[in-house]
């Protein structure tokens, strides 16, 4: 983690605290140049589909077209490794899972092909645990209804199943006996069988299909930005499995990877291949707003101390419609068996915890947004990508420097002094004419800061080694009392300087706001949907709209910028489910209580 200078005392009153690990999604790896788009000479880098497995001492991360994986002890700090046996090409939307013993990995498949096996996954020495899968048997048990299973054009042959397995995920019961989920479809549904692991791998018995998207019931499996392509095909994949307390948690992504509203949902059952019943507090993982949007399809893990994660695919969706990153949100199986994903300011700074945590939502660190609509200039300016496109919360708009070369800046006037502790800057792929790898692709820059804008003091920058930082989180090594807050150039690989957004995180001084009044919630004719409205906070930057079935577990929350007005769609509602809804304030100083929690039948 690249870490800052001390300050002079002349920045910070601040005495040292004890280092607490943060980490701020989108997570900060060197996502890998894209080649699907190679013919329409797109460059951009792109991550998706993130699987991390704890293995021994130390977390692994798979996920789409990277060519490697990447080791972590801690969460936060992740090394890529080249492995010394791959799948031959490119991999997406892999399976992996470890036995204690081995690190087991196969990529999706429309043909038979390998499974790979890893003693040494720490060197990246795989080999295979067998070289062909077995064809799958084409022909579905029977248990899921038909109408579920039957193609959207027509039904002539509805107990048939796709090339595969496309989306795997392995699981391995606590009686020793193991699994394969695949799918990934706006036809098909999910699917699961046993496996013979004794001599390779082979399959044991039939495909069952066990669940399928059902969008006139489940208003979050509906297609687009926020729901609101009704007639699009959706899709139902990124299969994964969990057993909790006795009970099997079969968790799917739907409706679709390109947009906002691309979300984890759960089905439950009492054993490993169903039936499974639908939760009615779905989706678990859901952000639809703010600078990470999406939370689709990844997986579940428990870390060193017990503690329950799961990861996503958010959307960027710039440079090709599967532009996008990876996230990582704490989550957590409640006494009753509720399963829980905390979203909530999910692209704010967080704490990785170092022992047991019963709270994920005690892990946020209260480090907010400084930076939101704030003056930004610029030392140069390429046409119309101006500095102030660093501060909107956009990662879809961005500036771009006249010249890629050291020295340039950007600076974010925060409109007065604050309490900063950590920085992010994302950058964009503009015309980067980057394909493969090169040494020349990796990031350097510094971060200073000033009280009056014209002496200034470093407050972080990049460390060896040399590696790629597209979405580079900086946390202080002190708290920095500033109101400038510039951005230094050292290099980065492609052929233009693009920032997306410079995000400073910190504390104003004074009270947290007030609770937002006039709060109603209204459930629309159409029961999948309810708009929520409220009074405005004077000073908020922003609104959490939180709802879910009990009270107390509002799980879910849609966060809405101040300047985007004072009502709210939601239109991820569940037919023939109860809700109950609040609404909280935001600003520089910290998040107000919750409004009143209203009963919406």
């Amino acid at each position: 983690m690249a870490l800052a200078a001390a300050l002079p005392c002349a920045l910070t009153a601040f005495a040292a605290e004890p280092a607490r690990l943060t980490y701020a999604n989108p997570v900060d790896i060197d996502y890998r140049y894209n080649f699907e788009q190679l013919n329409l000479d797109i460059s951009y880098r792109t991550g998706a589909d993130p699987v991390i497995v704890r293995h021994q001492d130390a977390y692994y991360l798979f996920q789409t077209l990277a060519d490697g994986y990447w080791r972590s002890t801690n969460l936060v700090d992740w090394r890529f490794i080249e492995p010394s046996r791959w799948p031959f090409d490119s991999m997406v939307a892999p399976a992996a899972i470890s036995d204690g013993d081995r690190l087991l990995l196969m990529r999706s498949l429309f043909t038979p092909g390998a499974v790979l096996e890893s003693r040494d996954p720490e060197h990246g020495k795989f080999d295979f645990l067998t070289r062909m899968l077995p064809e799958l048997p084409n022909a579905v048990a029977p248990g899921l209804d038909r109408d579920l299973t039957r193609w959207h054009n027509g039904d002539p042959q509805p107990d048939a199943i796709p090339p595969g397995p496309w989306d795997p995920a392995f699981f391995k019961d606590d009686d020793g006996r193991w699994y394969l989920y695949w799918g990934s479809s706006d036809t098909f549904p999910l699917y699961g069988i046993e496996l013979d692991m004794r001599r390779g791998v082979r399959y044991i018995g039939k495909p069952r299909a066990l669940l399928a998207l059902d969008p006139q019931q489940h208003g979050w499996e509906r297609f687009g930005q926020d729901h609101r392509q009704e007639q699009h095909p959706t899709y139902i994949e990124g299969a994964w499995m969990n057993k909790v307390g006795g009970r099997y948690y079969l968790q799917y992504g739907a409706p679709g990877t390109e947009y906002n509203a691309y979300a984890t949902g759960v089905y439950v059952g009492d054993s490993p291949l169903g039936p499974f019943q639908y939760a009615p507090y779905n989706p678990v993982g859901y952000k639809p707003g703010g600078f990470v949007q999406g939370a689709g399809h990844g997986s579940t893990f428990q870390d060193a101390y017990g503690n329950w994660w799961n990861t996503g695919t958010p959307w960027l969706g710039y440079n090709w419609t599967f532009e996008r990153r990876i996230a990582m949100f704490p989550a957590a199986f409640s006494s009753d068996g509720q399963m829980s994903v905390s979203t909530r300011f999910g692209d704010f700074p967080h704490y990785v915890p170092q022992g047991p945590n019963a709270d994920p939502e005690s892990l946020f660190t209260g480090w907010m947004l400084l930076s939101y609509r704030k003056p930004a200039t610029a030392s140069s300016t390429d046409g119309e990508f101006v500095a102030s496109r660093i501060t909107d919360e956009n990662p879809r708009t961005f500036w771009v420097a006249a010249r890629n070369e050291p020295g340039q800046t950007v600076t974010v006037d925060l409109r007065g002094v604050r309490t900063v502790r950590a920085v992010q800057v994302n950058f964009a792929d503009y015309k980067a004419g980057v394909f493969g790898d090169s040494d020349e692709i990796y990031t350097e820059f510094r971060i200073e800061g000033s009280a009056d804008g014209r002496q200034w003091q470093p407050l972080a920058q990049t460390e060896a080694p040399r590696r790629d930082r597209p979405n580079a989180y900086l946390p202080l090594a002190m708290p920095a009392r500033v109101r400038y807050v510039r951005y230094v150039h050292g290099h980065v690989g492609g052929a233009h300087l693009a920032i997306s957004d410079l995000r400073v995180f910190g504390k104003a001084d004074g009270p947290a706001p007030r609770a937002p009044r006039g709060v109603s919630a209204a459930r629309a004719a159409d029961p999948r949907q309810m708009t929520v409205r409220w009074r405005a906070v004077p000073g908020a930057v922003g609104y959490n709209v939180r709802w879910g079935t009990a009270p107390d577990r509002l799980n879910s929350s849609y966060q809405v910028f101040a300047d985007q007005g004072t009502a709210q769609e939601i239109r991820a509602l569940n037919r023939g489910v109860s809700y109950h809804v609040a609404v909280e304030a935001f600003d520089e100083r910290g998040v107000s209580v919750l409004s009143q929690v209203l009963a919406v039948p």
